[in-house]
């Protein structure tokens, strides 16, 4: 949610899809915001390692329709690691606070 709102994704009313290892394509068509979680390694001689990531989504295609669209790789991984480390830092917050607080 949080990479929504930072985005200005509207999701009042929208069609959300989120996007991992499928075929829905019918969906995609009728989506205003996507999410592609999925990664498909695929080869690519001009990368370094040889191959490199992309999403289950035609990145290309679907930027032009859609309103909204996650970019892999560098969308919501990153992002996921992000809450990840707040969400810990939140709760180690919590434990100090209640630490402090019990006699």
């Amino acid at each position: 949610m949080v990479l929504l709102e930072e985005a200005g994704a509207q999701l009042s009313g929208a069609n959300v899809a989120v996007v991992g290892r499928s075929n829905i394509e019918s969906v995609l068509r009728n989506s205003d915001v996507v999410i592609d979680v999925g990664t498909t390694r695929i080869d690519d001689p001009s990368a370094e390692k040889g191959y490199r990531f992309v999403g289950d989504v035609d990145f290309e295609s679907a930027k032009d329709v859609v309103g909204a669209i996650t970019k892999v790789p560098g969308g919501v991984g990153p992002m996921t690691i992000t809450m990840l480390l707040q969400n810990t830092m939140k709760a180690a917050w919590r434990i100090a606070e209640r630490a402090e607080s019990t006699p």
